[in-house]
């Protein structure tokens, strides 16, 4: 690969500045943030501060994991291409679940998740068929591959929705909005454990199913690679270096949740909810609505859909395993009643608009209708 082809894609004989102004370059003026969220944290700044400069430092960090794996997805076809951009886009959610969860602010976490998984379908999702669908009448997409995610994602719906139907009915009720954590009994652990079990059960043979027996129906033809010009090691170079910043942003933004959402008036459950679970997932948001743009929604919506469906059957029970080894305690599965409504909702919905294979922008914009319902609703919560 000559050097003039490894640097048309980034700037396309364009100056810094104009890149930086362009719409892939735009993230990258937010760096500036970084070194001063580290300088803030360090020298004990105000609590605000700190939060907001290492929020903002997680976007050209999420940005570039973003098109790095924009890169290698180029080269892989859309399902393996959106398998790699929500692993890698979902590692700053792990990250400031796994600092929260040692913290001990469970509810954080499970609000987090929740965030993110309605963040997902509605947000993205909507927000990729709004900007994909405004100068066309209608975009396409795979309906089987969709269905199949969609299905995944109702499996992880009954799964997580049983250990609050069991605390419920004989324990001792669905934990408050206010709450930081719960420390519930033995048997709703071992409810929740074992759930946690069958949802990783259920997405590695989703992985089989769309990987290896049904891997053309979910991964066709490659697209055409001449608009990338980045080989595979530094894709995955860049990838590494962008997940090192991702996680002491990530150490630093947990670290100032607790004190910024009081000084600021906002409680924990919305910071979790909407706050950081966006922070988090800015690389796919940003990968999603990008590839929508440019028309390939079978991307877009392996993003959107397989995003949700990797917290749920993944990052969620991943984190519930690892609370007993971190944390003050175990952390079971039971999310408070507005979560509930959220995801039963939130998931109904996806499986409602990707089942016939098209979309347009005002699907995209009731998506993110509901999105801002469900924001006013957990603002007052």
């Amino acid at each position: 690969m000559s050097a003039g082809t490894a640097t048309g894609s980034s700037g396309s004989g364009r100056g810094p500045l104009k890149f930086l102004l362009s719409a892939d370059g735009w993230p990258y003026l937010f760096a500036v943030a970084i070194p001063l969220a580290i300088v803030f944290e360090i020298t004990h700044g105000d609590a605000v501060l700190i939060f907001v400069t290492a929020a903002i430092g997680l976007i050209p960090a999420a940005a570039i994991m973003g098109r790095a794996t924009e890169e290698l997805a180029a080269r892989s076809g859309p399902g393996i291409g959106g398998l790699l951009n929500v692993t890698f886009g979902n590692f700053p959610e792990l990250i400031i679940a796994i600092f929260a969860l040692n913290a001990g602010l469970h509810e954080v976490v499970k609000a987090s998740l929740v965030g993110s998984i309605i963040g997902n379908v509605l947000l993205v999702l909507g927000a990729s068929m709004l900007v994909g669908g405004m100068k066309r009448d209608k975009q396409t997409f795979s309906a089987t591959a969709a269905s199949a995610q969609s299905t995944m994602l109702l499996l992880a719906l009954a799964t997580l929705v049983m250990p609050a139907v069991y605390e419920l009915i004989a324990g001792t009720g669905l934990p408050a909005v206010g709450a930081e954590r719960v420390d519930y009994d033995p048997t709703v652990e071992k409810i929740s454990a074992i759930a946690s079990v069958v949802l990783l059960a259920g997405y590695g043979a989703g992985l089989l199913f769309s990987l290896v027996t049904h891997k053309d129906l979910f991964n066709p033809v490659a697209e055409d690679h001449s608009d990338f010009a980045w080989p595979v090691k530094r894709s995955v170079g860049v990838l590494a270096g962008a997940a090192v910043v991702v996680g002491l942003m990530s150490e630093i933004l947990v670290g100032s949740i607790t004190e910024a959402s009081e000084t600021i008036g906002l409680s924990e459950f919305f910071v979790g909810v909407f706050v950081v679970a966006i922070v988090g997932n800015a690389a796919e948001h940003w990968v999603a609505v990008l590839v929508a743009h440019k028309n390939k929604m079978d991307l877009a919506v392996n993003i959107a859909i397989g995003s949700s469906a990797q917290i749920a059957l993944t990052v969620a029970p991943s984190l519930m395993l690892l609370s007993f080894l971190v944390g003050p305690h175990p952390m079971p599965l039971v999310f408070n009643g507005f979560e509930l409504a959220a995801l039963i909702v939130a998931l109904f919905t996806a499986n409602q608009v990707t089942q016939d294979g098209e979309s347009n922008w005002f699907e995209g914009f009731q998506l993110l209708c509901v999105y801002a319902i469900f924001g006013v609703a957990f603002y007052f919560a």
